[in-house]
């Protein structure tokens, strides 16, 4: 048996559909037994892949656990403590017209899913998804990015050691491999990355009619407006913007400050760099580096779009670009047109809460919109009038972590959603059941 999968596509996925058609995945025992599987490789060789993502994107040990690991450990354990009840079937009522008749919902495993991960990150990303696939009675090939080696490296090592070898297979590999998996026919493709490869990945799928979802990103505002506490709002977006040295598809990719407090907020946010990374954050063990020299080159070319508040220092040769704040930025400048994913934090003053409303609405929907204010009336307006896939008060990032919150994006920051029950809802189809007496 191939563990780290470099043959055929074409054999890989009829070896693990082959599997699903004979009806092994679709009991509780069996779904519930993978999951537990996949919870001990992760606590089993958590070493092994802190060590890989250490390796691929600098990450310390803190951070790969908090956001790698023990993330996907609490989606498994959040999963594992509800599924029974998700599977249930659903009672649905029926018109007086068909009574006698009884009604449900009753949730269809899809058959064979893909899902392709990214390198930011590249553990969580492949394997949470996993988590609602196989949750579901559903039959897998994974996709890691090659662009984490290390990790992709592991995952194919270690995974066949622990999950059902003839119901998850895990294909390494670049564009070749990726463009010879999309010929094949999936009944679900699940992609997290950039909308240049989600287009090429809807267009593959689109000739097989198989569904997708789709986990793209974009720029994500954080509003500041007056009267918010600017030190605690400070440390709240340079956390999330920093962690994985920005390289976050929910990181705050820009500050749009409301009247006079992009003055006041710049030196809190100096302040919040300092106490999260120190006063050199290059000797810091917690901060990351920029994934490799191609990205970390298009990064430092932004550096000149504003004013350098902090940071602005880097090396090419380490992959290390500091925690970088900018200031005075117009929002015609090439650090405004897409998104960053990296450790720059462009800050952009508007006059008002109106001004802010209209900058986020003439763009792009964002994957998550961020705001710090202590105005009922703001919360309101911006979740009534601003589209996003998530919106957060008062934190950043946060919202990944509440599994009964759904995940994903909207318009061009992406399609579908997961985690928790939503992930069942994403690998299931919801088949109607409509159940009347002969006589």
């Amino acid at each position: 048996m191939v563990d780290a999968v470099s043959v055929d596509p074409a054999t890989v996925v009829a070896r693990v559909r082959a599997t699903f058609d004979t009806g092994r995945t679709r009991p509780l025992a069996w779904r519930l037994g993978q999951l537990n599987a996949l919870r001990a490789l992760l606590v089993e060789q958590s070493d092994a892949f802190l060590a890989a993502l250490n390796a691929d994107l600098g990450k310390s040990a803190t951070e790969a656990q908090r956001s790698e690991v023990g993330f996907v450990v609490n989606e498994i354990d959040h999963t594992l403590a509800h599924l029974e009840q998700w599977l249930r079937p659903k009672p649905a009522g029926v018109p007086a017209a068909f009574m006698p008749a009884e009604a449900r919902v009753v949730r269809d495993p899809l058959g064979v899913v893909l899902i392709i991960a990214p390198w930011n990150y590249p553990l969580q990303l492949a394997l949470a998804p996993l988590v609602g696939a196989l949750a579901a009675g559903n039959t897998a090939v994974l996709k890691p990015s090659e662009m984490a080696p290390a990790t992709s490296a592991a995952m194919a090592r270690l995974i066949p050691r622990y999950l059902d070898r003839e119901a998850v297979a895990v294909v390494e590999g670049a564009v070749a491999e990726t463009t010879a998996l999309l010929e094949q026919r999936f009944d679900h493709i699940f992609y997290t990355g950039n909308g240049a490869v989600g287009r090429i990945v809807m267009t593959a799928a689109a000739k097989h009619l198989t569904p997708v979802t789709l986990e793209l990103g974009g720029k994500s505002p954080a509003v500041v407006e007056p009267g918010a506490d600017l030190a605690v709002t400070a440390q709240r977006i340079a956390r999330g913007r920093f962690q994985n040295a920005g390289q976050t598809c929910v990181a705050p990719d820009y500050v749009l400050a409301i009247g006079a407090t992009a003055a006041a907020l710049e030196a809190e946010l100096v302040t919040a760099v300092r106490a999260l990374y120190g006063e050199n954050p290059a000797t810091n063990s917690e901060y990351g580096r920029i994934v490799n020299e191609r990205h970390h080159d298009r990064l430092t070319a932004l550096l000149a779009d504003g004013r350098i508040v902090t940071g602005g220092t880097h090396d090419r040769a380490s992959r290390y670009l500091a925690p970088t704040v900018l200031a005075d930025v117009s929002p015609e400048a090439p650090v405004m047109q897409a998104e960053i994913f990296g450790p720059v934090l462009p800050i952009v003053a508007v006059p008002d809460l109106d001004a802010a409303i209209a900058f986020i609405n003439e763009r792009d929907k964002p994957l998550a919109l961020y705001a710090f204010t202590e105005s009922e009336e703001t919360k309101q307006r911006l979740t009534e009038e601003t589209s996003s896939g998530g919106l957060v008060f008062g934190l950043t990032v946060a919202h990944l972590a509440v599994p009964e919150l759904p995940f994903g994006g909207v318009g061009e920051s992406g399609m579908g959603r997961y985690h928790g029950e939503y992930s069942i809802d994403t690998f299931s189809h919801l088949k109607a059941v409509l159940d009347k007496p002969i006589a």
